[in-house]
């Protein structure tokens, strides 16, 4: 079985402030340490489940978080960006049996998180098809189009929610929720104990029934902070002004859709 993992850190445990997820400030070390310590657990799970192949998408920021001499030498490891649409699920392709998201969150415009966002600070809330869309929701249907599960999701409560509405047979681990500024979390430990328990069973579990149906057609709404970026990127092909800082862009093809998240955000 081959297993590709995605991992994030505004959505692992004890994480709290923007401070603890930026590179450059002091409190950024110990969260940087869970992150790898969550992906390691999930590593752990996806190998007792029986995978033989596992690679590993660095996926905040820079992409250049996890702590590399942690990782087992067995791993295949991404690291920051090559430009690609399929961005935190870079190089995934059909040849993957299934993927877990790790440290994932709530989508921009949620109160569940206080670092909730989508790809970028700069939209205050992307739709998809009327709904708001998080990376969760973004990659997940990414995956679904490779024909590849999204088994299992880790992070806070809220995004655990909305992973329980799209598609109930997914494994979802939710590690802390949100109190406006603050959050209410799992220690370290437990979520690392839990993610590994967790990405174990979804694993083991009917892969099939956590694909996601891919629409047919789909609708891209933007909306910014700053009404210059709106207009600037309502000049993207096929996008157009919708007024109150959102662009809007309609395809047919969801790659088409990667292509211009990955472009506008």
């Amino acid at each position: 079985m081959k297993v590709y993992i995605s991992v994030d850190i505004e959505g692992c445990a004890g994480i709290t402030h923007w401070d603890e997820a930026n590179k450059a400030h002091a409190d950024y070390p110990e969260f940087r340490e869970q992150m790898t310590r969550e992906c390691l657990a999930a590593i752990d799970g996806a190998r007792a489940a029986g995978a033989t192949g596992i690679w590993v998408k660095d996926a905040h920021e820079t992409g250049r978080n996890l702590i590399t001499a942690m990782l087992p030498e067995d791993v295949t490891l991404i690291r920051a960006w090559a430009g690609h649409p399929l961005c935190m699920v870079q190089e995934l392709d059909a040849s993957f049996d299934a993927m877990l998201m790790i440290g994932y969150h709530d989508a921009a415009g949620s109160e569940a998180n206080s670092l909730a966002h989508t790809l970028s600070s700069d939209a205050v809330e992307i739709r998809l098809n009327g709904g708001r869309a998080s990376e969760f929701s973004v990659h997940a249907l990414a995956s679904s189009m490779l024909g590849v599960p999204t088994v299992f999701v880790s992070g806070d409560r809220g995004l655990m929610d909305h992973v329980a509405e799209v598609n109930p047979a997914i494994g979802r681990c939710a590690v802390k929720e949100g109190r406006g500024q603050s959050t209410v979390s799992m220690t370290p430990a437990a979520a690392c104990k839990a993610i590994r328990t967790g990405a174990e069973a979804a694993l083991r579990g009917d892969l099939k029934a956590c694909l996601l149906p891919v629409p047919a057609h789909s609708v891209l709404e933007i909306t910014y902070g700053n009404p210059v970026l709106a207009y600037r990127h309502s000049w993207y092909p096929g996008a157009r002004h919708a007024g109150d800082r959102t662009i809007r862009f309609e395809s047919n093809d969801y790659f088409d859709i990667l292509r211009m998240l990955n472009y506008v955000t």
